[in-house]
C-alpha cells in the first residue's frame, strides 16, 4: 500500500506542472472547437485540380478518337462500293443511285455529276469531295468535261495487239491513266508478254470493268516468245523470278527436286503438297523439265 501511495504523492512543483499541462490541453480543445480553419481554400484548390485533370483527359480522348478515325485517301468516286460508301457516311439510297448509274455504263466526271446522280447532301459532299480523284482525261484545266474522251468509240480506238500497245494507246481507254498504263506495260514485261487475255486482270489496281473495256479494243493477236528455264538446272533465284511463284513454293519445288534427283515431267509438280493447281498452266509457261 505504501508503494501505491507513493506514486500519487507529488510535491508543489510537480502539482503545478500537472495543472499547467491540463490547462494547455483544455485550451487546445477549446481552440479546436472555436477557431474556424480555412479548409475551403484547400477544397477549392483540389476541385480546380480535378477540373483541370478532366479537361486534359477529354483533350487526350479527342486526340485518340481522331487518330482512330479511318483515313480517307484519294479515290475515284466511280468505283465506290457498298462498304466504301458506308465508310464515307453515304446513305443506302445514295449508294444505290450511284451503282444504278454505273450499271448503265456511264461515268461520273465531276463533283457536280456526283451530286446530281446521288442526291447527296451538301454537308457530306463538302467533306468527301476533296478526296475525289478523276482520271487526267476526265476533266480539262477549266474543270469542264473533256468531250474528246467522254464517249470513246471503235472508230476512235484502233484495235491493236495487247502485246504491242503503248502508254498512249492505253490511256485512250476510259479509266486508264498514265500511271495505270505504265503498270500494265511493266507487268507485261515481267510476263514476257501476255499469253492469256485474263492475265490483264492480274495488273495491280486495275479495275475489272476497265480491264473489260480495254480487252474490247486490245486483244492478243500474237503469242509471246517466252524463254523457258529447265527446272532441273535452274537456280533458286531464277525460279523465284517467275511471276506466279513465291518464296515458299520455290522452296517446295527445290525440296522435291532434291528428293527425286531429277524431275521427269512438269506434271510431277502437281504432286507437291500445297502446289497451286490453278496456277499450273501459268507456271508451266516458264518451266521445262529436261
Amino acid at each position: 500500500m505504501k508503494n501505491i501511495k507513493s506514486h500519487f504523492n507529488y510535491n508543489k512543483s510537480q502539482r503545478n506542472g500537472v495543472f499547467f499541462l491540463l490547462l494547455i490541453i483544455v485550451l487546445l480543445q477549446i481552440g479546436f472547437f472555436l477557431v474556424d480553419f480555412p479548409l475551403s481554400e484547400s477544397a477549392d484548390l483540389s476541385q480546380k485540380q480535378i477540373e483541370t485533370f478532366k479537361k486534359e483527359q477529354d483533350s487526350l480522348l479527342k486526340i485518340k478518337l481522331e487518330q482512330n478515325k479511318p483515313k480517307i485517301y484519294p479515290f475515284n468516286p466511280n468505283y465506290i462500293t457498298d462498304f466504301k460508301g458506308y465508310q464515307l457516311g453515304m446513305s443506302a439510297e445514295e449508294i444505290d443511285r450511284l451503282l444504278s448509274f454505273r450499271k448503265t455504263g456511264k461515268f461520273i466526271n465531276s463533283i457536280q455529276d456526283f451530286k446530281n446522280v446521288t442526291k447527296i447532301n451538301d454537308s457530306l459532299l463538302s467533306k468527301i469531295s476533296p478526296y475525289f480523284k478523276f482520271p487526267d482525261w476526265a476533266t480539262a484545266k477549266d474543270n469542264k468535261p473533256n468531250t474528246n474522251f467522254m464517249q470513246p468509240t471503235k472508230q476512235q480506238i484502233t484495235v491493236k495487239d495487247l502485246n504491242l500497245v503503248t502508254v498512249e494507246d492505253l490511256i485512250k481507254i476510259r479509266g486508264i491513266g498514265e500511271k495505270t498504263a505504265t503498270r500494265i506495260l511493266n507487268y507485261r514485261e515481267k510476263l514476257q508478254g501476255f499469253t492469256y487475255s485474263d492475265q490483264l486482270y492480274e495488273v495491280y489496281y486495275l479495275d475489272k470493268e476497265v480491264a473489260d473495256k480495254a480487252l474490247e479494243y486490245y486483244k492478243i493477236l500474237s503469242k509471246p516468245t517466252i524463254k523457258k528455264i529447265n527446272v532441273n538446272t535452274a537456280s533458286f533465284k531464277e525460279v523465284l523470278a517467275i511471276v506466279y511463284v513465291d518464296y515458299e513454293l520455290t522452296k517446295k519445288i527445290f525440296n522435291y527436286r532434291d528428293e527425286v534427283a531429277e524431275i521427269q515431267s512438269l506434271e510431277e509438280l502437281k504432286k507437291i503438297d500445297g502446289f497451286p493447281l490453278e496456277k499450273f498452266n501459268r507456271i508451266s509457261l516458264y518451266l521445262v523439265a529436261e
